[in-house]
């Protein structure tokens, strides 16, 4: 598919499976972005269910994790199989927010939330998602680039 990072001597031992965990992906990944040729970005990585792709890091990681990774495309957060759901839901309300900011040029919070915790019913009224979340995402104080991590 790509032609960096193919060496077949390499190759020949990328398809053994490992138990990789998180790290070692996360590792992977920036080295994939680092190395990547111009104008191919790290959404090469993620598929359409946001798993991610290991035959494009198997030179990275020297073989392929037992389990299954998923990532977002808009923050490129990557999840365990666990938390599979997370990147669907924080691309969906990722792209909402962006939205909602360009719209209304501001963001989509209760006033005077100190969580700045996504307000879906803002985004519902503005017809930018269909459905809520199960889970509650939070906007960073980094570009308006949310999570699921509750700030303390």
């Amino acid at each position: 598919m790509f032609k960096w990072g193919k060496n077949k001597k390499n190759q020949e031992n990328c398809n053994e499976i490992y138990n990789f965990d998180i790290e070692s992906v996360k590792k992977a990944v920036r080295a994939f972005a680092d190395q990547a040729p111009k104008g191919v970005t790290t959404r090469t990585l993620v598929k359409d269910d946001h798993s991610i792709d290991f035959d494009l890091l198997k030179p990275y990681l020297k073989g392929i994790p037992e389990q299954n990774y998923y990532m977002s495309k808009e923050t490129y957060e990557i999840f365990e199989e666990k938390d599979k759901i997370i990147p669907f839901y924080l691309d969906m309300i990722q792209f909402a927010v962006d939205q909602y900011v360009h719209m209304y040029k501001k963001i989509p919070i209760t006033q005077g939330d100190p969580y700045r915790k996504v307000s879906y019913l803002l985004l519902e009224k503005s017809n930018l998602i269909r459905e809520r979340p199960p889970i509650d995402f939070y906007i960073t104080n980094d570009e308006y680039l949310i999570t699921h991590k509750k700030p303390r």
